[in-house]
Formats: C-alpha cells, structure tokens, sequence
C-alpha cells in the first residue's frame, strides 16, 4: 500500500448520497487511478460505505473520517481502504466530502463524473412529495450542467462584483465607440453587462435548462405555487471528479490518441 501510495489517483467517482430517514445528504470525492477500477461493484460498494459512515459519524474532515469505523462494521475507514488497494491493487483515496443536514437533492452525472447536492428549505410534507422531488433533481441537473458560481446575485462577493465592472469599463474605454461617452452613460451599459454576468454566474438568475420560459427561479417558485408551499434554494455543492488533479501521462497520451482517431 505504501509503495502505491505514490502514484496518480485521479479518476474514481464522486457520489450523492442523500438519507431520507436521517435527512442527512453527503457529496464525496473518492480517488482511484485507472477509470476501469472506478467501475468495479468492490470499489463502488467502499464509495457507498464511505457515504454512510459520514452520514452516521459526522466527521471532521478526512483525517477524522479514515480513524471511524467503517460503516458500521469492526475496521475502520483506513483499514477497510488498506485491504481494499491489497485486493483491487491500485491506489485509492478519500479526496473530500461535504455534509448537510435538512432537506436537499441530488444528482450525480455520468455514473460518477459529476456530484450535485442542492440544499432547500421547505416543510417535510412538501419535501415527501414527488413534485419536489422532481424540481429538486431538475435543479440539481441544472448545476451539473450549467456550473454556477454562486446561489443568487446577493451571495456574489463585492470583490468579484467590482472587478466585474472595473474589466468591462476598461473594455469600453479601449472602444473607440465608447472612449467619448459620458461616464453616466458608460455606468449604464456596465450595469446592464452586469446583469448579463449574475445570469451567467447564479444558480437563480440563469435560465432554466428544461423550460426556457423560466429562469431558475421562477421554475422554483411556479412548483411552489402549485404545491401551495414555501420553498427556498439556499445553497448547492458540486464536484467534479479529479478537477484540479494531475492526471497519469498515460491516460492523457490515451485522451489525445482518441481524439486523433
């Protein structure tokens, strides 16, 4: 295991897990080297262990989640991953999770690619029924797709707001079009590019997938209309497997000889 702890995992799968009886969702990143391991029932049914004792146990971190016993059984997380590289023979690793209590959806893409978790408020009623359900896989395919950045146009930070403008003045200001019109003018067209950007960037402001009549939230709201409910989205997780991870050469020479083909 040692010796294998050295080499590249960036495939694997990252899974939503979500228990209805605990109300309890978890996203999890776990790492394997080859996408073929990914796919093995052994290795999906340790990711699937992993879940579930983040569910029950609540870890801290990584660090604290690998030191509990594995779902229940007698080993704990590290020593069930041990025997499980010693079987499968590649190297396997937790990467993160996140973990919510409350009523949520999930999604996950391409058996693993992608991991969506969408946290709502609502009452347990409204949250048994198969409306909601519906609308909150809708919503959370809507963040498989579509990659928001943020909830809404208030969770964007004032930094990341400022920088917007300031890029899009100096944009206009390089325009021969636009050097000479007056600044009261120029505040105008950045504040509409501006609402340009949210729609682009949140969840709620972009346009909804399945229905473009709608934005996200007017979807949201049309099915809390119906169930005659309250429903509010106040958040949403989303990994994407290996992101941000440096791949084997060999699966990228792979990649790049497919796409030759």
């Amino acid at each position: 295991m040692e010796k294998k702890a050295s080499r590249i995992a960036a495939e694997g799968v990252v899974l939503a897990y979500y228990d209805e009886e605990k109300k309890v969702g978890v996203l999890v990143e776990v790492n394997s080297e080859t996408d073929f391991v990914a796919k093995n029932e052994k290795f999906k049914a340790l990711v699937l262990g992993v879940a579930k004792t983040i569910v029950s146990e609540n870890p801290a971190d990584v660090e604290a989640l690998t030191a509990m016993k594995f779902d229940g059984s007698e080993h704990t997380v590290a020593e069930t991953f041990q025997e499980a590289v010693l079987s499968i023979g590649e190297n396997m690793k937790i990467r993160r999770f996140v973990r919510v209590e409350g009523v949520a959806a999930t999604y996950i893409h391409a058996g693993g690619a992608v991991g969506v978790m969408v946290m709502f408020d609502t009452d347990d009623a409204t949250a048994a029924k198969d409306e909601f359900k519906v609308m909150g896989k809708d919503v959370a395919m809507q963040v498989a797709a579509m990659s928001p950045l943020y909830l809404d146009e208030a969770s964007v930070p004032a930094d990341v707001i400022e920088h917007e403008k300031e890029i899009n003045l100096a944009q206009m200001k390089e325009d021969p079009k636009m050097a000479n019109k007056p600044a009261q003018v120029l505040e105008k067209i950045v504040a509409g590019k501006m609402g340009k950007y949210f729609t682009e960037v949140c969840l709620m402001d972009q346009e909804f997938v399945k229905d473009s009549e709608y934005d996200v939230k007017g979807y949201v709201a049309s099915v809390a209309k119906k169930l005659g409910a309250d429903i509010k989205v106040t958040g949403f997780y989303r990994y994407a497997k290996g992101e941000g991870l440096q791949k084997r050469e060999d699966d990228f020479a792979a990649e790049v000889a497919g796409m030759m083909k």
